[in-house]
């Protein structure tokens, strides 16, 4: 399906056309992502709004969107979504299970319509289980797969990773990958979609696959800060500097170890890095020396080094950094600072095309590059 109306082409998804039925956290995320991958996506908004609690205008999950608005609980509101649904190739959804069959608009209603829907699910627990029915957030998601109880000092409370786990790793990104996986199928396999139920709760256990192997393998315990990646290595933390701020150190390998520990003016100074039993004297002397310089003098100290050492920034801070900088990792659009979309492409780049899409703002123009007219009724009732 060529997609038109929405912005210069780019991104390697040019051609797909998404429908995202308006939610908050994860959803958007991944129809985000596949706005930004040059999918033409129209975000089904409905009257009194669904979505973060600030000014539209900075919701960045909404870039590179177009907005309609329906109101699906109307007479005709569930039929204005199925005209989109007949034109699209890819539906997004992340209400409880069973909200869009009683609206009219569940897998069996838009496989009648277009038997080649990708039709993705997105919730935390899942369209199944004992769980499926009840409320829930990111942190009660990966406190039940294991993930949370990882994160954080032995002797604390777990520490809580935002949303970024849940929702956005163990959830965006494994409906992307599910609904693209499905797109291609679609494409090969006679034109047969299917429904991707995209769980937080299974995304988030899998992130620890790895983990889960280390630990039957005997190199991983069962409790957090006491392994290798969880910050109870003493060469793999943050450690305080003169002015409060922090510097992470990772040097795994011996040979970027022993750059480390040498840069750090260290070297004669502490037992050998495979003494378990003195693990506490070497911690106590990494952290004593990262005190007597600020974040930025260590940050001169380890400037083209391999020993695995780079300041910890903050949100505002990260943009400047001279690497991300050079790569555009950040970009400014409308005022607004930014991540660049990612991943990317040689061939077909992904860019930020527009802005936060306003709910409802382009009802006329979708009925017009959809051939949708009739989705303009609940636009002017909206008036």
């Amino acid at each position: 399906m060529a997609a038109t109306g929405n912005g210069p082409p780019g991104g390697p998804l040019t051609g797909v056309r998404v429908v995202e039925l308006a939610g908050i956290g994860p959803g958007p995320f991944a129809a985000m992502l596949l706005a930004d991958l040059g999918a033409d996506v129209v975000r089904v908004d409905r009257p009194g709004g669904a979505g973060l609690a600030i000014d539209p205008a900075y919701d960045l999950t909404n870039r590179n969107k177009r907005s309609v608005m329906v109101d699906l609980k109307a007479d005709g509101g569930a039929q204005r979504v199925l005209d989109l649904v007949e034109r699209t190739d890819i539906l997004i959804e992340g209400y409880r299970p069973g909200v869009a069959e009683r609206l009219g608009v569940g897998p069996q209603d838009c496989h009648a319509r277009n038997p080649q829907l990708v039709y993705g699910r997105m919730t935390g627990w899942g369209q199944a289980g004992p769980l499926a029915q009840r409320a829930g957030h990111d942190i009660a998601y990966i406190a039940i797969t294991g993930t949370l109880g990882m994160i954080g000092k032995p002797d604390e409370a777990p520490a809580v990773p935002a949303n970024l786990v849940g929702d956005y790793a163990g959830g965006s990104l494994y409906l992307v990958v599910g609904v693209l996986a499905a797109l291609q199928h679609a494409r090969t396999e006679g034109g047969r979609g299917q429904v991707v139920d995209a769980a937080i709760v299974d995304g988030a256990a899998h992130l620890a696959t790895m983990i889960h192997g280390m630990m039957a393998a005997g190199g991983w315990q069962d409790r957090r800060g006491s392994n290798l990646l969880d910050g109870g290595c003493p060469f793999y933390g943050n450690y305080e500097t003169a002015d409060g701020a922090y510097m992470a150190v990772g040097p795994l390998e011996q040979a970027f170890y022993d750059e480390f520990i040498e840069l750090l003016g260290i070297r004669d100074e502490v037992p050998t890095r495979k003494d378990f039993a003195r693990w506490g004297e070497l911690r106590a002397a990494v952290a004593a020396r990262f005190r007597t310089k600020t974040r930025d003098a260590w940050t001169a100290v380890f400037e083209g080094s391999d020993a695995c050492v780079a300041p910890v920034l903050s949100l505002r801070e990260a943009p400047a950094h001279p690497h991300l900088a050079a790569r555009g990792t950040f970009t400014e659009h409308g005022g607004i600072t930014q991540p660049a979309p990612a991943p990317r492409f040689s061939a077909t780049p992904g860019s930020v095309r527009r802005p936060p899409a306003q709910p409802g703002a382009d009802t006329e123009d979708v009925a017009r590059d959809w051939d949708v007219p009739g989705i303009r009724a609940d636009q002017e009732g909206a008036r």
